[in-house]
C-alpha cells in the first residue's frame, strides 16, 4: 500500500480549474480498485490518497495520469506503507 501526499504548488484558482478532471481521475482509479480513500488536506494545501499497487513503478504510472501532475498543479510524495494492525474488514483493501 502507498500513501500519496499531494502538495499544491499553484494557486487555488488553478487547482479549481483542474478539479473536475482530477475527480474523474480519482473515480477511474476507485473503479479499478487502485485507490482506497482520498481527501483534501486541512488547511487546503493539497490532498492524500491511499493507493493499492504492486510496486512503486505502478504508482508512478498512475500518478502521471493525474491532471494535477500533467499540469504541474501539485507535487507528489510517495510513502510505501505496510499495514500491520487495522480494524476488522480493512484487510479487504490490502
Amino acid at each position: 500500500m502507498y500513501i500519496l501526499i499531494l502538495s499544491y504548488k499553484k494557486a487555488l484558482s488553478e487547482v479549481e480549474n483542474h478539479l473536475d478532471a482530477h475527480k474523474n481521475y480519482l473515480d477511474k482509479n476507485y473503479n479499478l480498485g487502485n485507490f482506497i480513500v482520498s481527501g483534501r488536506r486541512n488547511p487546503r494545501i493539497g490532498g492524500i490518497i491511499f493507493c493499492r499497487a504492486e510496486n512503486i513503478e505502478q504508482v508512478q504510472v498512475l500518478i502521471k495520469e493525474d491532471p494535477f501532475y500533467k499540469y504541474e498543479i501539485a507535487d507528489y510524495e510517495i510513502i510505501e506503507f505496510e499495514p500491520t494492525k487495522y480494524i476488522e474488514g480493512f484487510d479487504l483493501f490490502l
